[in-house]
């Protein structure tokens, strides 16, 4: 018998035992999924963070793209407005060149007649205060007489031998050009030595 009751002591002191460690077991179960959880949720948080900062930074390359196209836009605006203010009178100034052109052929056409001088001489104030108007506009003749030729300023109306001057230089002006702001409005009608 003591055999007997030694076993139920037996049994009742390692019961603790177990019930301790299988406390211990239950006790750390529920700590493990804690920190499982705990990093499921960092790993979803991260994938949310990057998520975010992906769509951060690809709205900021929008926002970018929109302000750079705005300022194109702008400068686009500005150029245009430029232009108009520049060029707005070329029409009326091509109407005006065959007016240049008629008065040069009257001064012309006067030539050295004493009893026509001072209708020469009126005519060619006339013709110089035209001139002067149109230089207010920036319109500029083109005489290239004695220069080289420029295709991109004079157009050759034809090609002769001329000893006495430069190969491919303008011995002869048929008409003259006129440009407005730099662009070519009309291109000098020229005669060109060959070369």
């Amino acid at each position: 018998m003591a055999n007997e009751e030694q076993n139920p002591v037996e049994e009742q002191q390692a019961q603790p035992v177990e019930e301790i460690q299988a406390d211990d077991v239950v006790n750390e179960i529920p700590e493990q999924s804690a920190e499982m959880a705990d990093q499921a949720d960092a790993g979803k948080l991260a994938a949310e963070l990057a998520a975010a900062v992906a769509e951060v930074e690809s709205l900021k390359d929008q926002m970018l793209r929109i302000q750079a196209d705005a300022q194109n836009v702008r400068r686009r605006a500005e150029q245009d407005v430029e232009k108009a203010h520049k060029f707005g009178v070329e029409k009326f100034a091509n109407e005006m060149l065959p007016i240049m052109d008629s008065l040069e052929r009257a001064i012309e056409a006067f030539g050295d007649d004493e009893a026509l001088a001072s209708m020469r001489e009126g005519v060619e104030m006339t013709m110089n205060m035209f001139l002067s108007g149109l230089e207010k506009f920036k319109m500029e003749q083109v005489n290239p007489l004695g220069e080289a030729f420029d295709p991109a300023l004079h157009q050759a109306m034809s090609m002769v031998e001329a000893a006495d001057a430069e190969p491919n230089s303008v011995i002869a002006v048929m008409q003259k050009g006129y440009t407005l702001h730099g662009r070519l409005v009309r291109p000098a009608m020229v005669v060109v030595a060959k070369g």
